[in-house]
């Protein structure tokens, strides 16, 4: 390892942080003297290792430290942004200059301008999200060569993408001119596997991967390997199906990007831009009423976790969707603005969103469907924001008598989200909660399955 490498692994991130909160008085207070009615600063450090390996043999080795510092100034109802991946002193202040010079010369926009002060995060709880994992190169290559060999060595798999190991950790300070002043810092840790099975014209590729904050809540590299193998070794012999009307399961993952599609079509931005197929449903009933929908900002070690947004908003347990009504929008500072309404707290997205479950196990709801298809992955961008129509190829597998048959490929599912929104028969109990979207499985009664 060279001094540099050694000398970014040893950085200072408490030292890190006082130098990052004076740096951004210095430009609030340079942003002042500059004619600025209103200033806002944000500014991070971000460092990591990241090991890929193929074929048991090492493809990549790097170390990442990046930087940068942005600022928004308001002259009145003109805004001007600017940003620098410097943080010398000279390079920040000219960054101040070029936004104050850029909001001289731009529209007034009536709704522009930082939040109201009473609006601000003043509780900071400690979230536990910073876990250094002291973990040297030499460590990580032996952990991703581990995870491959684990799914290479299972009887079957003919090839590999390769595995992963990843380490980061993350320093950013957010302030403005009334007052606000946040510190956030946290690490992310993953580790991944992307295996090939069989061989000429039947092969399959598929992953698995684990996350957490803290090293130890990682899976083992072992598991990891062993369950991409499984996976990729079970959409072997994958086959079409009749074009039919059945009943879909989407696998928590893929059922999280149907959250993220509601979540998309009730954001300000797409709302005051009229351009969601949920304008004007607030208080309108979408799911079902025992579904909920909510976000919990405040969780200890999770992913989304945070006391405030991009505009230094106190983040809040909102209620997007109660006992199947949609009672919010989710909105920042500018987009409730534009609509007439109250931010949310959600500038820069949502903060650990939770759907409710009924409660059954995976192999319950299969048994509820009976006969259909369980999806594990979704292709293409099918999906029109403006109209509610999706449509995406899928993969999975075919279901009768309530257990799975066989694999399935080269089809299409298709319906308006709302339609399936409201078909929606159940949530399971096996809650992926790697992500920031944490969702079990979703059962729809009804969808367009096109085949052979």
């Amino acid at each position: 390892m060279s001094q540099d490498q050694q000398a970014q692994q040893k950085v200072d991130f408490g030292q890190l942080s006082e130098q990052l909160q004076q740096q951004a008085q210095q430009v609030l207070a340079w942003a002042k003297s500059m004619g600025a009615s209103d200033a806002e600063v944000s500014a991070r450090v971000d460092q990591g290792l990241a090991v890929g390996v193929r074929q048991r043999s090492v493809e990549t080795l790097e170390f990442s430290r990046d930087q940068g510092l942005g600022v928004t100034v308001y002259f009145g109802q003109r805004k001007g942004t600017a940003s620098t991946s410097s943080l010398q002193p000279e390079a920040i202040r000219e960054t101040v200059e070029a936004a104050c010079h850029i909001a001289r010369f731009t529209e007034e926009d009536p709704v522009a301008g930082l939040a109201d002060a009473a609006q601000m995060a003043t509780e900071f709880p400690d979230l536990d999200l910073d876990h250094p994992w002291a973990l040297t190169p030499d460590e990580a290559v032996d952990l991703a060569l581990s995870c491959e060999a684990a799914g290479l060595d299972q009887a079957g798999i003919s090839n590999s993408d390769g595995a992963s190991v990843n380490t980061g950790r993350e320093l950013s300070v957010l302030a403005n001119s009334r007052g606000f002043m946040g510190l956030h810092r946290g690490t992310q840790h993953s580790m991944s596997c992307v295996l090939i099975a069989g061989e000429k014209a039947d092969m399959q590729r598929d992953y698995w991967y684990t996350t957490s904050r803290l090293p130890e809540g990682l899976e083992t590299a072992e598991s990891v390997g062993a369950e991409a193998a499984r996976r990729a070794l079970s959409r072997l012999g994958a086959r079409s199906v009749p074009t039919c009307q059945v009943p879909v399961l989407f696998s928590p993952q893929m059922s999280a990007t149907l959250v993220s599609h509601f979540m998309s079509a009730i954001a300000g931005g797409a709302l005051y831009r009229r351009s969601s197929f949920l304008l004007d449903a607030l208080g309108e009933t979408l799911f079902p009423q025992w579904l909920n929908l909510y976000e919990q900002p405040w969780l200890k070690q999770a992913p989304g976790s945070a006391a405030y947004d991009r505009d230094g908003v106190a983040t809040r347990e909102n209620h997007f969707v109660h006992e199947g009504q949609l009672s919010l929008y989710q909105l920042s500072v500018y987009s409730a603005r534009k609509l007439g309404l109250e931010t949310t707290g959600n500038a820069g997205g949502v903060h650990n969103l939770s759907v409710s479950t009924t409660g059954q196990s995976q192999e319950a709801l299969l048994g509820e469907m009976g006969r259909g298809l369980y999806v594990t992955e979704l292709m293409g961008q099918g999906v029109n924001m403006v109209t509610g129509d999706y449509s995406r190829g899928a993969a999975g597998f075919w279901v009768e008598n309530g257990e799975i048959q066989y694999p399935v490929s080269e089809i299409t599912i298709a319906a308006h989200l709302k339609q399936l929104f409201s078909q929606l028969q159940a949530v399971g109990a096996d809650t992926d909660r790697r992500g920031n979207i944490r969702t079990g499985s979703w059962l729809v009664d009804g969808m367009t399955v096109a085949g052979s």
